[in-house]
């Protein structure tokens, strides 16, 4: 579906400095609108400017307040469908409730359908989000979905700034896939943790696969947010006689005690995007350094508003 209408970007309150950098490198201006809360807290949304025709991009991750940030986003959705916009898309770089993808125990949701119904019936016409949590989650819409990576960012800033002995490290079996091709990309070596999860946002490290000792050993994850994995995995990376630690991760959640227990862990460093806004307190961790993926949307957001491929940012 090609579009007469130029590149209008738009944001919520999730974070406006993100789509505020991506407009700069887009060489646009940010979309006018008025985007604050009633007194009751509902939130109070109107656009500011001519939309009709106009190719739409809402940059809107659902962070936390996961549900606040939601709701504004259908809104938000619903209020350029009926104002005409001849395209629009759903910008999201942290797609909330991902985790909930499947049903693998009884009586649960699958949360991550959920939301995608509701993005599309609420009017997106397609889908730009980052590093979701279970690549599954594209099936789940009936719209076209172009899920990027933020490995090129990540693995540029390791090739610039190498680590000696490198071992790339995966957190669970499920992540194994991730740091191959971070391994791969680096010429380092590969190990990984096998790890139980006996409940919710809690995990126990079993056993560390893969010969760290006297090494330089990088985890690399999708997100952090307790901190409870990411931390167990260090120690036990350390008890196998890792001699440094870096982690790196797309979306830093950082909720509940993540920031005091990532302080007092074995980490020497941590990398991470700014798909999600850094809360105040993450701001004052030392050992965070953080990568901006406004460029890489940006080029994603172009090729799609010109119709060209993609797919070389999908690496």
């Amino acid at each position: 579906m090609s579009t007469t209408g130029g590149i209008k970007v738009f944001s919520g309150n999730a974070n406006p400095k993100l789509a505020e950098e991506i407009a700069r490198h887009l060489g646009c201006d940010m979309g006018h609108a008025f985007t604050e809360r009633f007194s009751d807290g509902e939130f109070n949304f109107q656009i500011d400017e001519n939309v009709r025709g106009g190719d739409v991009f809402i940059v809107q991750p659902t962070c936390p307040p996961t549900d606040e940030h939601l709701m504004e986003l259908l809104i938000m959705l619903d209020a350029f469908r009926r104002s005409s916009a001849e395209r629009i898309t759903a910008v999201i770089p942290y797609y909330g409730y991902g985790r909930s993808d499947k049903k693998d125990r009884p009586r649960v949701p699958i949360s991550a359908r959920l939301v995608a119904n509701l993005i599309t019936v609420a009017g997106a016409d397609r889908l730009l989000t980052i590093d979701l949590h279970a690549a599954q989650i594209q099936g789940f819409f009936d719209i076209p979905v172009d899920h990027l990576y933020s490995a090129p960012v990540m693995i540029g800033y390791y090739q610039d700034n190498p680590l000696p002995n490198l071992t790339v490290v995966a957190p669970d079996t499920g992540g194994a896939e991730r740091a191959r091709a971070y391994a791969k990309r680096l010429d380092a070596e590969l190990a990984l943790c096998d790890k139980r999860r006996e409940k919710a946002n809690v995990a126990e490290v079993m056993n560390v696969v893969g010969d760290v000792r006297g090494r330089s050993c990088l985890i690399v994850d999708d997100m952090c947010d307790t901190g409870g994995s990411l931390t167990k995995v260090a120690a036990a990376l350390k008890n196998a006689g890792a001699e440094r630690i870096h982690a790196c991760f797309t979306h830093a959640v950082l909720s509940g005690q993540a920031v005091k227990q990532l302080d007092e862990s074995e980490i020497e460093q941590i990398i991470i995007t700014n798909t999600i806004p850094l809360r105040d307190h993450a701001c004052e961790l030392k050992k965070i350094k953080v990568l901006s993926i406004a460029p890489l949307l940006a080029k994603a957001i172009k090729s799609i508003h010109e119709e060209t491929s993609v797919s070389s940012l999908f690496v």
